[in-house]
């Protein structure tokens, strides 16, 4: 068994392996040589923790495995990140388990690559201004990663707390990007690119404050009851999720799933665009959404790469399990 502490992953993988790896996934989802087990998801009633799983399986990469971990959020005062997780993962042929990986700073990198991914086949070329709402852990690997993508210009960010908007301004500045920041109103008039990261329960962004030909990415809603946009915006977008299952029952979309404005085909994974399937983005004024909720098959991909990266490297360790 190989096991990849996480202190050595930093100095691995990057985001451009971190893209191919999940965009290469949601291109086997579509091609349905790859599914998720259902999510496992539960408040353990101990440190105010939520804690579960996400597995799945990938026939063509033949990587199967699971993610297991969660968040405490008493853990910021003992010096340790909110979100702890672990992936393991086994060999297809054998079931015996090839490798251990820390998941924390994969987790940021996946989800933000999935972001990147939904950017790069749905939001129009010429985008120039690039909105971020929120401005927790996530926030800055989203906007690295989505940076990339297309020719911005210009940041534009917003979060409850607007001091705590400095560790963005911050990377801007690193990519040589003017940052500005702004109220919700003002964010979605300007924006032409918005990434949602936050752990809201209500919804923070409404179809009335988002302009034609914007691409919308909300990367927060993973659980049941969480919400980062309303209905009108759903019901106004063209839609795109990694996973319609876990879209319509813990993602963005269950909200508008359980009052009808929309149904569970409205919404198309984005690996059909990727595979050439679907068109995507069919005009300069259409408003896309994608819905990404986060599924275990991401987070096995970018650590079977890991697992490659150091093996390759030397610094992984091997034991007999």
């Amino acid at each position: 068994m190989i096991i990849v502490p996480e202190a050595v992953i930093a100095d691995l993988i990057t985001p451009e392996a971190s893209f191919t790896a999940v965009e290469r996934v949601f291109a086997s989802m579509a091609a349905r040589s790859a599914y998720n087990f259902p999510v496992i998801r539960e408040a353990i009633g101990h440190a105010d923790a939520l804690y579960g799983f996400k597995s799945g399986f990938d026939r063509a990469a033949l990587n199967l495995g699971l993610k297991s971990g969660g968040y405490w959020p008493g853990n910021a005062a003992k010096g340790l990140t909110n979100h702890q997780s672990t992936v393991f993962l086994f060999d297809a042929d054998t079931g015996k388990c090839r490798a251990v990986v820390g998941g924390n700073l994969l987790t940021a990198l996946r989800t933000a690559a999935a972001a990147a991914v939904s950017v790069a086949h749905l939001a129009r070329p010429d985008a120039k201004v690039l909105g971020i709402v929120g401005a927790g852990h996530q926030a800055a690997f989203q906007l690295r990663a989505v940076a990339a993508q297309r020719p911005f210009e210009k940041i534009v960010a917003w979060n409850r707390s607007p001091e705590k908007l400095e560790t963005l301004r911050g990377v801007a500045d690193e990519l040589g990007l003017g940052f500005e920041s702004v109220s919700i109103e003002d964010l979605g008039g300007q924006a032409d690119v918005i990434v949602t990261i936050t752990s809201s329960h209500d919804a923070i962004l409404h179809g009335a404050q988002v302009k034609p030909g914007t691409h919308v990415a909300c990367m927060g809603t993973d659980t049941k009851g969480k919400r980062e946009v309303d209905n009108d915006l759903i019901a106004a977008a063209t839609l795109f999720t990694d996973e319609v299952a876990q879209s319509t029952t813990i993602g963005e979309c269950q909200h508008a799933i359980v009052d009808l404005t929309i149904r569970p085909e409205d919404i198309t994974e984005l690996g059909a665009v990727i595979n050439g399937d679907h068109k995507g983005r069919t005009s300069a004024e259409e408003i896309t959404l994608f819905d990404g909720t986060g599924v275990g098959l991401q987070d096995l991909a970018v650590a079977s790469a890991v697992v490659e990266l150091a093996m390759s490297r030397g610094v992984a360790t091997e034991v007999d399990f």
